[in-house]
């Protein structure tokens, strides 16, 4: 399997529990997560030797966070510790029409005011194969942009392969703001996962005939879509996810890749009750990591929805899935049926 390095941060995330609001409940649940650790947790489950690269604090909440991530055979030698605190983020998931709600606590966390001097990257990437980092990163500031910038030059220097899922996240900057920092960092990637929203707030896309709100959609307008992303900034990849949002517990949910000239659709699924559907396009990019390394493309995209589809029916923000259980559900076994 292959050596895999993610770059991020690692969220305390604080849930209210069943489909509660923040209003009514005495209680919170305790989990952590984040963008680029999810990734690594599900590569992790499927054999790889996965390395998370982040700043935590030196309390024992910091070591809570590294806790979760190594009891899935995380790597976490390469998470430095100081700081004065670990983000954090508020769950209110909703059900039916209530739609889910996060609020945000992460300003001045340990990896948004870390330097990118402070880790050693030639060490880090030293006999890599993927390095994997998403929009929410760069979007904490500075500092984490320059830290992004870093790192993608010595995976590059390297010889690594580099993707991105350009995640926008309106709560933590603008579209001129995420532009700004996020085209010229094009230039490193080489796999780039998004979907319409993100093409058009985070690289400045105008994508026509998509309705990012309609329970349905045309395939080939991705296609336009992703051919336009790849004239413009080289990337040799482009993949979506597909959500088709029938409701907060009901998603029909599928994908679509432009891979060296071909255009390739998934399997199609209703996933109905969702669980949890934090972390579900993290899944997504988990899987096309595992795909793209080990099937060839068709059935790397079915490898990655099947999973994506599976984490939707997790609680917490990690894909808790082995390779034998998405590919039981990429040969059509999506009846639910106890295991004895």
């Amino acid at each position: 399997m292959a050596k895999i390095v993610t770059l991020g941060e690692i969220m305390l995330r604080l849930s209210t529990p069943l489909q509660s609001r923040f209003v009514q409940s005495d209680v919170l649940d305790v989990v952590y997560g984040g963008g680029e650790a999810n990734v690594c947790v599900s590569l992790a489950n499927y054999g790889h030797e996965a390395y998370f690269v982040s700043k935590v604090p030196t309390h024992e909440i910091g070591q809570a966070a590294i806790n979760a991530l190594t009891r899935f055979q995380v790597h976490c030698d390469y998470v430095l510790r100081g700081g004065d605190r670990l983000g954090i983020y508020f769950l209110e998931t909703g059900a039916s029409m209530r739609p889910s709600k996060v609020i945000y606590d992460r300003a001045n966390s340990a990896i948004s005011k870390a330097q990118a001097s402070e880790f050693n990257f030639d060490e880090i990437f030293k006999d890599a194969d993927w390095f994997h980092w998403s929009g929410i990163t760069p979007a904490l500031g500075p500092n984490a942009a320059e830290l992004t910038k870093q790192a993608c030059i010595a995976a590059k220097r390297h010889g690594v392969r580099i993707s991105v899922d350009l995640n926008y996240r309106k709560k933590l900057w603008t579209p001129k703001q995420a532009q700004a920092v996020m085209r010229p960092l094009m230039q490193y990637v080489d796999v780039c996962i998004g979907n319409e929203e993100d093409a058009q707030l985070v690289l400045g896309l105008e994508p026509k005939g998509i309705d990012v709100t309609s329970a349905s959609y045309h395939t080939k307008t991705y296609q336009v879509m992703m051919q336009q992303m790849i004239d413009e900034f080289g990337f040799k990849t482009v993949a979506s996810t597909l959500r088709e949002s029938f409701s907060a517990t009901k998603n029909g949910w599928s994908a679509v890749m432009l891979h060296q000239g071909v255009f390739y659709e998934s399997n199609h699924y209703i996933i109905e009750p969702i669980i949890d559907r934090v972390g579900g396009g993290d899944s997504f990019s988990g899987g096309l990591i595992h795909g793209m390394l080990t099937k060839d493309p068709q059935n790397g995209l079915n490898f990655a929805v099947c999973a994506s589809a599976l984490k939707h029916t997790i609680a917490g923000d990690f894909n808790l899935v082995s390779i034998s259980e998405v590919e039981a559900l990429m040969h059509g076994d999506a009846s639910g049926r106890v295991q004895r």
